[in-house]
């Protein structure tokens, strides 16, 4: 949420709907948009560390040796836990799938209209070729946070529900 205030005060800097000191859009800009790299760095991480996570659980329920990885001692019938197990690759992969285009768009956008912003600054290209892609930036990344927390909840119950399969503690790692 601090990443979209920032990005919304930025843009109401720009346009001149509120005054914060002496900073204009610019200076707000820089910060703004470094946070943006970051937080989309985490998103990315998260994501792709729950899939992963799930795909190696998925690999040790479908190898004998590793089965002590999981149990203590390992059930004669695994069937079950492949089965959820199986729909929780499925339903780490598509959460994958559905953020991280989302989060390269924001970065793509975001970074090409940061360096726009300075070229627009320099006299280099029109203020319309700078706004546009904002605009872009701006439209993917409401699209993206919304479906990024739509998924941050998917896999947090997801790996809940892992949890408990094998009877671990939701507060363990």
């Amino acid at each position: 949420m601090l990443m979209v205030g920032g990005i919304i005060l930025t843009v109401c800097v720009a346009f001149g709907w509120v005054h914060v000191g002496n900073f204009g859009h610019i200076q707000l800009a820089i910060p703004a948009f470094i946070y943006v790299v970051f937080i989309q760095a985490f998103v990315m991480f998260y994501f792709i560390g729950v899939s992963r996570l799930v795909e190696n659980v998925w690999n040790a329920l479908n190898s004998e040796g590793n089965l002590h990885e999981l149990f203590d001692e390992p059930p004669t019938d695994l069937d079950p836990y492949k089965k959820k197990v199986t729909r929780y690759v499925h339903e780490s992969q598509l959460s994958k799938r559905q953020t991280i285009p989302w989060t390269m768009l924001m970065l793509i956008l975001g970074t090409i209209g940061f360096l726009l912003g300075g070229a627009h600054d320099t006299g280099m290209v029109a203020k319309t070729t700078h706004s546009g892609v904002a605009y872009g930036f701006i439209a993917a990344m409401a699209i993206g946070v919304v479906r990024q927390w739509y998924y941050l909840g998917k896999s947090h119950v997801l790996l809940g529900e892992m949890k408990a399969l094998f009877g671990i503690s939701r507060d363990a790692m």
